[in-house]
Parts: C-alpha cells; sequence; structure tokens
C-alpha cells in the first residue's frame, strides 16, 4: 500500500479540517408551548406532536 513521502504542512492539514467543525442543531419553536425543540420530534417540556399529545410529560 502507497505510503505519503513527505509529511502535510499544517496548512494543507488546517485546510482540509476547516469542514470538520460539527453545525449547530437546527432548533425549531413548538407551535403548544413556543419552547425550542428539535424539528420532526415531540417537544420534551409539553409532550405534543404536530396535533396531539404523544408523551405524558411530570410536572415538577
Amino acid at each position: 500500500m502507497p505510503n505519503p513521502k513527505r509529511r502535510h504542512s499544517k496548512r494543507r492539514t488546517s485546510a482540509r479540517r476547516t469542514h470538520d467543525s460539527l453545525k449547530a442543531a437546527g432548533l425549531s419553536g413548538c407551535p403548544k408551548c413556543h419552547e425550542m425543540k428539535l424539528p420532526h420530534r415531540a417537544c420534551p417540556h409539553c409532550g405534543w406532536y404536530k396535533t396531539r399529545e404523544v408523551i405524558e410529560v411530570v410536572q415538577e
């Protein structure tokens, strides 16, 4: 298997790694309680998804 003859420079290595950073999660507002939640998932604050309650949330 071929091996590199010379090492890559720091600039070339960091230029390759510029796209490896994590992106921020795309949050959307819950239409029922208006808290931020992940899209296409039940709201962890009120337990609703679209037009119905799918999770029972215990109030503390």
